[in-house]
């Protein structure tokens, strides 16, 4: 049979083409996926116990100690039932909530405790900023329909009070502890309540104490305090949509750690106040700054393209040691939409900003604090009720360079009062 010569080199043209068209292709989209994925030495691929229960594994792909993916905990309360639980009403328990979203979860299971024991009906909260006649109402930040369905069969929830209570001027404030138990109720606030038939309760909570209160509730018979603290406060849905949206922006540019990226609460005015300077004169140091920082990611192994979301208000000269080794360290000003700017982040809506990071903090792939105390307890708690219990914390004390020798005490040591309830 004879051979065209023209018919050979076509076909071996053919040929070659479809080499070249598959190196162009694994050029252009396969090796950048690849390239520069030289396995740093500062992470341990073993996996570490962290209880009988479950294991938390590192590894050093896509430039950094990303954990692998962990089964999400589940609730290990009781719920309770909806049927005859909620008592009649004997009058209204007020409250607010105050200093910023880190201590709501704590003031909300206060007053519902006191409600419950006093079968009085529960009036939602309003907030309350730091500044002076800083006031919203609860739906300007949480869903109301979901803190109610929420409480349903625990305490009966009045979405209105009574208009000649609504003014606050003429209830009786009073001042409880965080963590308020049954006998503080029955001795100090129950015989108040008969004389006054409403009151408003007033939690007082100091820096990160407090964190533990629920460490050794049981669940069958306090789920009231579970559900108040994790399943009550969540955000309405234009904030729920805006914290997505920013997650989903530094997510799209996190192309090279697959779409990762860190939360770090790193703020001016926490630095440099009264309890940093006089923790970093402690034995032990527990407040970092930017260029602290970007030595201790380096040296646990994040590489210079991961994405880092920093809570600083507007960027600060302080950020720039960090930016110089991470390009990719933002805060929220450079990535909020800007249609959504006007409404959130202006001078009277600052207080929008506490929300955004404190929700943006709770959905970051990892958190690291810079300094301790309520805001790393409390968004520690919301991560470990979404399995996402990924959390570093920065040591001086400590010299290793293995990424699992920075988990958080509350994850490592299961310490955190959120596994009373999740399990």
């Amino acid at each position: 049979m004879a051979f065209d010569i023209r018919q050979v080199m076509a076909a071996f043209l053919t040929f070659s083409m479809f080499i070249m068209l598959g190196n162009m292709i694994k050029r252009d989209h396969i090796d950048p996926l690849f390239d520069s994925m030289e396995v740093s030495e500062n992470v341990r691929y073993d996996s570490f116990k962290v209880s009988k229960q479950s294991m938390v594994k590192l590894q050093e792909l896509d430039y950094g100690p990303w954990r692998v993916k962990s089964d999400t905990l589940k609730p290990c309360w009781k719920n309770p039932s909806s049927k005859g639980k909620e008592k009649s009403n004997n009058g209204y328990i007020f409250f607010s909530l105050t200093r910023g979203p880190e201590f709501h979860a704590s003031q909300v299971a206060n007053a519902v405790a006191v409600a419950k024991h006093l079968g009085a009906t529960l009036v939602i909260p309003d907030i309350r900023g730091t500044k002076l006649g800083d006031k919203r109402q609860f739906g300007e930040i949480y869903d109301v329909d979901r803190f109610v369905a929420a409480l349903k069969g625990i305490v009966k929830v009045d979405k209105n009070a009574p208009a000649e209570l609504s003014s606050n001027a003429k209830l009786y404030n009073m001042r409880i502890p965080n963590g308020v138990s049954e006998d503080f109720i029955a001795s100090k606030i129950e015989p108040v309540f008969k004389r006054e038939k409403n009151l408003k309760i007033v939690t007082y909570l100091y820096g990160s104490s407090g964190m533990n209160k629920l460490a050794k509730v049981d669940r069958s018979s306090n789920a009231h305090q579970c559900l108040a603290m994790y399943e009550s406060l969540k955000l309405k849905k234009d904030l729920q949509e805006l914290v997505d949206s920013m997650s989903g922006t530094l997510r799209s540019i996190s192309r090279k750690t697959r779409g990762r990226f860190v939360a770090v609460d790193l703020r001016d005015d926490i630095l440099e106040g009264k309890s940093c300077h006089e923790k970093n004169d402690a034995e032990e140091k527990t407040c970092f700054n930017a260029e602290e920082l970007s030595k201790f990611f380096i040296k646990i192994g994040f590489h210079s393209d991961t994405t880092f979301y920093v809570t600083q208000t507007g960027w600060s000269s302080n950020l720039n040691p960090l930016r110089k080794v991470f390009p990719n360290t933002l805060t929220k000003d450079a990535i909020i939409p800007a249609d959504q700017k006007a409404k959130f982040m202006d001078l009277k809506s600052s207080e929008y900003g506490k929300f955004i990071d404190y929700y943006m903090c709770v959905e970051g792939d990892v958190f690291i604090p810079a300094f301790r105390g309520r805001f790393y307890g409390s968004v520690v708690g919301e991560r470990i009720a979404y399995g996402n219990t990924q959390i570093f914390l920065p040591s001086k004390n400590t010299s290793s360079e293995s990424a699992v020798d920075y988990i958080s005490p509350y994850v490592s040591k299961k310490s955190h009062v959120a596994y009373s309830c999740y399990c």
